[in-house]
């Protein structure tokens, strides 16, 4: 669907002054062209998206049609996949810190659970020692891939926990151990060949090798030029960090018997470019001489700081005047809820802004600070499917003990 005034119009009729907008074939597209990149080099592969990263149902019911697995990291998002129609045994749940309760109820359902502390490890094996079901677990391994960070994710795989876990997961009876999984945060592409190497390099040293290796997330998605040009350092296409990584396993296992299945745990990769969000110009004043416009949607809206987002400005027919070095700034009262530093053209109250690439992070991590959020619509086929209404006053405090 065109964006354009007529559209606008009609949209902000219908649901108010600011809306997000989802476009889940272009979700689709992202999944099916990444998944292909990694697949040509190696061929058992597969993805888990990363809930976090934007929980929309939608999304998390696509990747499980083509096959994907839920990455989540709470019980609250491994709810939401089995809501969504995921099998347990599709379900991958990573994190610090598990409720024990829900670890449990899982764990006897089939998700598989990596394993993140000694403490964790402990009680999973108490809990394979009472049971007659078979429980899905993996290690969460953490190593130096020269990125100057320090990660605070999982075991250091040359400690002595690292060790005793590793005993506890390939002795304990009832427990079946699945896989390998590490993170890392940093998105650049020079530090995942370090990611698949630091892996391989854990299996020659231990003979052993699971059915699954997850070399995590950090993946940059699709964007506009005039975004990539605000970064200090490359952002690369998916074939790039396929050549980085699933090229060292190909290499690695070509001349074995056995190829584990190689996971990648993308969400901004995947989302990051299928959503827009949509605000109203509502003031424009000058303040000792800087002007500044303030809009219906603030930068937790958006999730992008430190850049100017891919913006749109659409002249909804008052008079425009043309400014320079304007900025946008959002409803909130504080100060840095800025949207766009210093624009330069022609805008006028009742404007609308649509900025584009903020599907990573920002329906998920708005919180209700000030205004609650507001709706979600996809207008990737004919007709505008609501795939999120905007939330009320009530929504917010039915919590509260008034």
């Amino acid at each position: 669907m065109t964006i354009n005034k007529t559209i606008i119009k009609k949209l902000r009729n219908e649901y108010g002054d600011a809306f997000y907008l989802l476009d889940s074939e272009q979700f689709k597209k992202n999944y099916l062209e990444l998944k292909n990149a990694f697949s040509e080099l190696y061929s058992n592969f597969n993805i888990a998206y990363s809930y976090k990263t934007n929980y929309t149902p939608k999304l998390c019911k696509i990747v499980n049609e083509l096959e994907g697995y839920a990455e989540v990291v709470s019980e609250m998002e491994a709810e939401l996949a089995i809501k969504c129609g995921v099998k347990p045994e599709r379900i991958i749940w990573n994190g610090p810190i598990k409720n024990p309760d829900k670890l449990k109820e899982y764990l006897h359902m089939g998700v598989t659970v990596n394993m993140d502390s000694i403490e964790e490890a402990e009680y999973i094996q108490k809990l394979a020692e009472v049971t007659e079901k078979t429980l899905n677990v993996g290690i969460r391994c953490n190593y130096d891939v020269k990125d100057g960070v320090v990660s605070r994710f999982g075991f250091d795989i040359y400690s002595e926990e690292f060790k005793k876990v590793l005993d506890i997961v390939t002795h304990t009876t009832n427990l079946h151990f699945v896989n390998f999984q590490c993170h890392f945060a940093k998105r650049q592409v020079e530090y995942w060949p370090a990611r698949a190497k630091g892996m391989l390099e854990l299996l020659d040293r231990i003979n052993v090798i699971p059915e699954r290796i997850d070399i995590g997330g950090g993946i940059f998605g699709k964007m506009p030029d005039f975004l990539k040009e605000q970064f200090p350092y490359e952002v690369p296409g998916y074939k790039k960090y396929a050549k980085s990584a699933a090229a060292v396993f190909a290499e690695y296992f070509n001349d074995k018997k056995i190829k584990p299945e190689l996971i990648i745990e993308p969400g901004s990769a995947l989302v990051g470019d299928c959503m827009k969000f949509v605000g109203t110009v509502k003031t424009i004043k000058n303040v000792r001489g800087k002007y500044i416009a303030s809009v219906l949607g603030s930068q937790k809206n958006i999730s992008m700081t430190g850049v100017n987002p891919p913006m749109e400005v659409i002249h909804m027919g008052r008079t425009t005047k043309d400014y320079k070095d304007l900025d946008i700034v959002g409803f909130t009262c504080i100060e840095g809820d800025v949207l766009y530093k210093n624009y330069n053209g022609k805008l006028a109250l009742d404007d609308v802004l649509v900025i584009s690439n903020c599907g990573s992070y920002s329906l998920v991590m708005k919180p209700p600070f000030i205004l609650p959020n507001f709706p979600v619509l996809d207008i990737s086929g004919e007709e505008i499917e609501v795939i999120k209404r905007a939330e009320t006053f009530e929504d917010i405090f039915h919590t509260f003990n008034f």
